[in-house]
């Protein structure tokens, strides 16, 4: 057995933090693993051929030893405190609807959380769609936490970092990605969700109030700043034009997993936790199932499925 020790801040249950030692067993295959096209930690959901086999070219060219004994523990590296660039990786990520949705730790019984190998292989499935093979600056796993004026994504909830490219996590990671060989990667992906759609029917959304008092239309927090997705509308206007709905589009995108309705923070972060949606929203919760109508018509949209309006006014 390889184990290595380190010491991390994990959430608990509750979201009290403890300090536990991290155990990293590499420990014998286990029989049953997901298959690494399933939308999130429950049932797989149907994949269009290309996604299968794009899915399955990443994870042949990438190299799992390597992820395991040098990427993986980067998830779990205690950064000094909580919130956002402060807290490991692990503290959102093993309960977020996010892409990189990791499995939730185990305990060895004595203060220590690990991984099995085969909840390794599961993170690693999720990971390599992350990362585009040999071009690690391409690589969303790469720019997400990284500096916005290094080359970085413009928004990370979870905060940067790393602060150039010459961070060692970040050198770490780019030269597994790197060692990766492109050729022959499928070149399709899953197609971004019809514009159209969301300009005449999903944009409803923001202006339409939840059916709980007190609570306040999307446009009300997010008519503004990096996360203005429903920004303001000019005086005397009741609806954004084609140019405001492009720039609207464009960053709800950001929240977006073409395909993977259950890894879009768009789809999560209003949905009720108990029915597989992130832990906290300041917002509240406009969906409290998956069996929503209003959920049901998003998750079809995000898949490139063929659905209709189930906006109605509230």
């Amino acid at each position: 057995m390889n184990d290595r020790r380190r010491w991390i801040r994990v959430a608990s249950a509750m979201g009290a933090a403890v300090l536990a030692p991290v155990v990293l067993h590499v420990a014998g295959s286990e029989a049953t693993v997901r298959p690494a096209a399933a939308d999130g930690p429950g049932s797989p959901t149907p994949l269009a051929p290309h996604r299968v086999a794009e899915a399955a070219f990443r994870q042949d060219v990438l190299d799992f030893g390597a992820y395991r004994e040098e990427i993986e523990p980067i998830f779990l590296a205690d950064r000094g405190g909580y919130g956002p660039g402060e807290a490991a990786c692990v503290t959102c990520h093993v309960q977020s609807g996010t892409p990189l949705r990791l499995q939730p730790l185990q305990s060895d019984g004595s203060g220590g959380v690990y991984w099995t190998e085969a909840q390794s292989r599961m993170n690693f499935a999720t990971v390599a769609r992350l990362v585009t093979p040999g071009d690690p600056m391409t690589s969303r796993l790469l720019r997400e936490p990284l500096a916005m004026d290094a080359g970085g994504s413009r928004l990370h909830v979870g905060g940067k970092f790393w602060d150039s490219i010459d961070d060692p996590e970040w050198r770490t990671i780019a030269a597994w990605v790197s060692a990766a060989e492109p050729a022959g990667m499928a070149a399709a992906s899953a197609p971004a969700p019809d514009f159209e759609f969301f300009r005449s029917c999903i944009q409803r959304i923001f202006l339409d109030r939840e059916d709980e008092e007190d609570r306040m239309e999307c446009a009300a927090c997010h008519g503004g700043g990096a996360r203005g997705f429903a920004q303001e509308l000019p005086e005397g206007r009741d609806y954004w034009n084609e140019e405001e709905s492009r720039a609207n589009y464009g960053l709800v995108m950001e929240y977006i997993e073409p395909g993977f309705p259950l890894r879009s923070r768009f789809l999560t972060h209003p949905l009720d936790p108990h029915a597989g949606g992130d832990n906290y929203h300041s917002g509240g919760r406009r969906w409290h199932s998956q069996d929503d109508p209003e959920w049901q018509m998003l998750a079809a949209w995000v898949r490139g499925e063929p659905t209709s309006c189930a906006v109605t006014d509230r």
